[in-house]
């Protein structure tokens, strides 16, 4: 009779893990709305505002320089990682989400109110590209504490469909913001956006920030973290855990590829293999986007039922094995660009993304959780994800466009051989 009555009342102990993993799940997947939306906004919008915030007569020079900015974000988001992980890791999961999505939301809005470079000459560019490296180290440890959050609130039966929900968040985040430079363009045309019309989406940023952040402020700190810290003794090395970490990094190689390929460069590829007459606008994207979306969720559901590393793997494969027929089907006008995109991101792009957020963070324990995850993760997106349209258009450039595919075949490889040292508790 006692553990029937102890059965019984453990029941509602449960019902609200699962009330707040759901609440905690809005928490983590708003700031990748924010911070995917905040990243391409400043890609897309880089061609209108160049003239305006670099000095000089040639055009094509100030849009490298504001494509630079966008690079220093890359180059500082491991830093990030360790500096907001310390934070997450010590003083808490929901403080560093607060810190980072507060940061992320200051720095949209300092970029749209900068002045030009006719108004304060080389100190508009330096501001510019400092502003996007503080936001590039908020960005750092946006994911990594979000992985360690979903993984540490969601119900233990559906923690792989968490955590593809809330990594869906980045998918989102583009959607929206191709719908507002979208929008822009259409009720400013390109001159007014040019002649400012651009900083209304940094504004649109700020403003999905702020609503972030009031949604994390909301928001209950994670029990396990919680449990950890009344419980902890000597905090553990993090290069005890070199391993995993070491996978962490392999894996992501190919995961980061994938995604960079699938949802940046397939349109351009599908023009310079002569498709198509011009790049494909970024509206052409969105229902490939939206069939990755739900193929995250379903991702998510298939591993909770068999396992997150199968599912990542089965993905990981497809990319490998699948990349080349595939973009050679584009190249031979055998498959539209459309068709191409959906089943590379739904059968290779969305297992993967889907399950890695849990698969990676679950293995280390709480007190470092997010440092050993998130330094690797981010260092693997800094080198391969954020490099590959640029090395994609070297490789056209030098005539050479065929290996593309091929590289990021061979990354896949990698991120497969990479989940062999993985160590599963």
């Amino acid at each position: 009779m006692a553990q029937t009555d102890g059965a019984l009342a453990a029941r509602p102990g449960r019902a609200a893990v699962s009330t707040a993993g759901r609440r905690e799940l809005v928490a983590g997947a708003v700031g990748g709305i924010v911070e995917s939306f905040d990243w391409t906004i400043y890609a897309v919008l880089a061609p209108f505002f160049a003239s305006q915030m670099f000095a000089g007569d040639d055009g094509l020079t100030k849009l490298l320089a504001a494509y630079a900015g966008f690079a220093v974000g890359f180059v500082v988001r491991p830093l990030g990682s360790y500096l907001l992980g310390r934070i997450a890791d010590v003083r808490g999961r929901r403080f560093a989400l607060i810190v980072s999505m507060g940061t992320i939301c200051l720095g949209s809005l300092l970029i749209a109110a900068l002045p030009t470079a006719a108004t304060i000459g080389v100190a508009a560019p330096i501001l510019l590209v400092l502003l996007r490296a503080l936001q590039g180290v908020a960005m750092g440890g946006e994911n990594p504490s979000v992985a360690a959050y979903i993984t540490e609130t969601a119900p233990p039966s559906r923690k792989f469909l968490y955590s593809g929900l809330s990594y869906c968040g980045a998918f989102i985040g583009n959607i929206l913001c191709f719908a507002v430079v979208g929008a822009l363009l259409v009720a400013m045309g390109r001159q007014g956006v040019v002649d400012g019309g651009w900083r209304i989406g940094f504004v649109v940023a700020a403003v999905f920030g702020v609503l972030a952040f009031w949604v994390r402020s909301g928001a209950a700190e994670s029990g396990e973290f919680e449990a950890g810290k009344r419980t902890a003794g000597p905090r553990p090395k993090v290069l005890v855990h070199a391993r995993s970490m070491l996978a962490v990094f392999l894996m992501t190689t190919g995961t980061t590829v994938g995604v960079y390929f699938g949802t940046v460069y397939l349109p351009e590829y599908a023009a310079q293999v002569g498709v198509v007459q011009s790049v494909a606008t970024n509206l052409e994207m969105i229902p490939s986007l939206l069939a990755l979306i739900a193929a995250m969720a379903v991702s998510g559901v298939l591993a909770d039922r068999f396992g997150g590393m199968r599912v990542f793997r089965v993905g990981a494969l497809l990319l490998a094995v699948g990349t080349v027929p595939l973009m050679t089907a584009l190249a031979q006008g055998w498959l539209p660009v459309w068709a191409v995109a959906t089943c590379y991101l739904v059968l290779g792009v969305a297992p993967t993304t889907a399950v890695a957020n849990v698969l990676y963070s679950e293995v280390f324990p709480v007190e470092v959780r997010v440092v050993a995850m998130g330094v690797p993760f981010t260092l693997a997106v800094a080198l391969f994800g954020g490099t590959f349209p640029l090395l994609a258009g070297s490789l056209a450039a030098l005539g050479v466009l065929t290996a593309v595919p091929w590289i990021a075949a061979g990354t896949a490889v990698v991120t497969l051989l990479g989940t062999l040292l993985l160590k599963r508790g």
